[in-house]
């Protein structure tokens, strides 16, 4: 299995990402998995828990409840449509070129948060918990992408060679 996904993630030069072979992984499916739960967990605090907080919040705070809560859920929709397209390569259903075009229609932006600290310190500890877990996913799932848009390193020199190569110049012979 290591081979085959070494293999495969093989550039035309022989460099080997580590990032496109992720996705190929099972921690990449952990990584996915983890991802969807957020979604679901998210969706179903909104819809209970989160609900019934928001609704005793006084009204200024119930705005930043509310601006934060659909901060959270295009943040989570921006990280599920990632990790879907990942998994879609990952089972050939994609291509590589046909993920980063689709990648680049719903980019992962840089984590940060719209209200205060003192404004974010009055939501309840619910969304709290939820929005943290979502920026470390986010910044993880921006970490993997930076790395699997990163250009192939390139071949290192060898200054033996170039040595040689400047003494065969400077010489004229053939070593």
């Amino acid at each position: 299995m290591n081979d085959l996904l070494i293999r495969e993630t093989a550039s035309e030069d022989g460099a080997i990402s580590f990032a496109r072979g992720f996705v190929k992984s099972d921690a990449f499916m952990v990584l996915f998995r983890e991802g969807m739960g957020l979604v679901e967990d998210t969706a179903a605090y909104l819809d209970g828990e989160g609900r019934a907080a928001s609704a005793a919040l006084p009204r200024e705070v119930a705005l930043g409840y509310a601006t934060e809560s659909m901060r959270l859920t295009t943040r989570l929709m921006q990280i599920a449509s990632w990790l879907l397209v990942q998994r879609a390569v990952a089972e050939g259903e994609m291509t590589a070129e046909q993920a980063r075009a689709e990648n680049a229609k719903v980019r992962i932006p840089e984590t940060g948060v719209s209200g205060t600290a003192a404004e974010l310190e009055r939501l309840p500890q619910g969304l709290h918990d939820l929005i943290a877990h979502s920026f470390r996913l986010q910044a993880r799932i921006r970490h993997l992408e930076g790395q699997m848009n990163a250009p192939a390193p390139a071949e290192k020199a060898n200054p033996v060679q170039d040595q040689l190569a400047s003494l065969q110049a400077r010489l004229g012979l053939a070593l």
